[in-house]
């Protein structure tokens, strides 16, 4: 029998009754944009924050591109951000005729290295874009002090993989100027479809974005923006306020089983993503680093333990963007390209389950 990577039917199974009557609530009223779910939602995500709004958005990706954009970023401006990423931080950035600038990471988080980030800014610079990877946020103090030096550069925080996270007792998207996380399925919080979130204390910004995932209307066939179609669902909004009761215990579920992870490979002298003291993790991967990654798959995909791959090929070295930044700039996500491997993960991954797959890796 095949692990689950990340076991969605276990978690809709504890919960269906909220979920279902979450649903029912929606169908029987049949407003199925912007109906009242949103605005609970987004007063409930913001509260959770701390920050004071939040937008809620098509996708995690519609989240930095909006974001983009009220920032007023052009053609012509430079993004910093990092290579070792899903391709939406850079797809954003590209889209607007912005240049992403990739600075590498660091070995042991793989996170952006805030150390480097300095000596790539330039005239041109306008918002630095760190990713809080596998579900712990980056150094985000050191950026934010970058930043303030070099003029208030805005920062956003790609934070589609660290929701409830948190950074020297702060929550993952209130660290910023920007916060923007994904409700895809497989996200610590996650809806059954697309979904994602702005977070901001900035009063024009959040203007601007509520202007923007509606066409750039201020009021119904007033434009005073260019915009997106980039509204939340309120089907996908009810979801998540039947899942949000649960949250704060999976994510604690999810910080038992990442240290017990740790503890283990602890044990056996195996490599995993660093967790730093002054900030948690959501895990929304557990990854290891292996210089026989494939064969490693191979035999754990023969106990029917299932893998993944975050990220395999940089992005300065895929077709699309690589005329942004050499290959050989960013040394170290290269290196860790070749060797990440996640394993599976979530807060409803059985102990024993994780037994075997500790036992699978070790023995090895």
């Amino acid at each position: 029998m095949t692990i689950p990577f990340i076991d969605l039917k276990s978690q809709y199974r504890s919960m269906k009754p909220e979920i279902q009557a979450r649903i029912d609530a929606v169908l029987e009223h049949g407003q199925y944009i912007m109906g009242p779910e949103v605005g609970e939602l987004e007063e409930k995500l913001a509260s959770y924050t701390g920050a004071n709004y939040c937008i809620t958005v098509a996708s995690g990706t519609e989240a930095l591109l909006i974001s983009l954009m009220a920032l007023g970023i052009k053609p012509g401006d430079e993004v910093i951000t990092t290579p070792f990423t899903f391709v939406a931080t850079a797809e954003v950035i590209v889209l607007l005729g912005a240049k992403p600038v990739f600075v590498d990471i660091e070995a042991d988080t793989c996170n952006i290295d805030a150390s480097k980030i300095e000596d790539k800014i330039t005239v041109k610079t306008r918002a630095i874009m760190p990713v809080s990877l596998f579900g712990q946020p980056a150094d985000m103090d050191a950026i934010n002090d970058i930043a303030s030096r070099y003029g208030d550069i805005p920062v956003i925080e790609d934070a589609a993989q660290s929701f409830g996270a948190t950074y020297k007792g702060n929550k993952s998207c209130n660290l910023s100027t920007v916060g923007c996380t994904s409700f895809f399925p497989s996200k610590p919080l996650g809806c059954f479809g697309d979904g994602g979130a702005i977070f901001t204390n900035d009063d024009s910004i959040a203007k601007a974005c509520r202007e923007i995932r509606v066409h750039g209307q201020s009021q119904r066939y007033v434009h005073t923006r260019v915009g997106v179609g980039g509204r939340m669902d309120t089907l996908q909004c009810a979801i998540l306020l039947a899942k949000l009761k649960n949250f704060d215990w999976e994510v604690e579920e999810r910080k038992r089983i990442g240290q017990l992870y740790n503890e283990l490979f602890d044990e056996a002298s195996i490599s995993y993503i660093k967790q730093c003291k002054d900030r948690s993790s959501v895990f929304a991967q557990y990854t290891i680093f292996s210089r026989d990654r494939e064969v490693l798959q191979q035999s754990l995909n023969a106990l029917g333990i299932p893998t993944a791959v975050h990220y395999p090929v940089p992005l300065n070295k895929q077709p699309a963007y690589r005329d942004f930044c050499c290959s050989g700039c960013t040394p170290v996500s290269n290196q860790v390209a070749k060797q990440v491997l996640s394993l599976p993960m979530g807060a409803y991954l059985r102990d024993t389950d994780q037994a075997t797959i500790v036992k699978g890796v070790l023995n090895f």
